[in-house]
């Protein structure tokens, strides 16, 4: 009877906070979270590190998303220094609310 109650509250929370977001809202926040991810990179990231760039173009979804920032961390620290990364990887990292599976965000 005990592994009732932790679901049942659950369900209720999130009758409560209003659910989950639709998949279109995900997909659309993904879509937005990858064009950020790119313009950061630029031109300049896009030429001189292809792999990444690509890696950040062609994820699946927001996970794969969440795992290319490091990556993307590493070629704005190379392009402009790592506080100013940090910022923008930063900035980036709050858009994944909401997108992930709880032990990822």
């Amino acid at each position: 009877m005990r592994w009732i109650t932790p679901h049942l509250k659950s369900s209720l929370l999130g009758l409560l906070s209003g659910g989950d977001a639709t998949p279109a809202v995900k997909e659309n926040r993904t879509e937005t979270i990858r064009q950020i991810m790119l313009n950061e990179l630029g031109e300049f990231g896009e030429r001189h590190y292809p792999k990444i760039a690509l890696r950040v173009r062609y994820a699946q979804d927001a996970q794969g998303l969440w795992y290319a920032r490091g990556d993307v961390m590493a070629v704005l620290s190379a392009m402009q220094g790592e506080t100013i990364a940090r910022q923008k990887v930063g900035t980036i990292t709050k858009m994944f609310e909401g997108l992930l599976p709880g032990s990822l965000g």
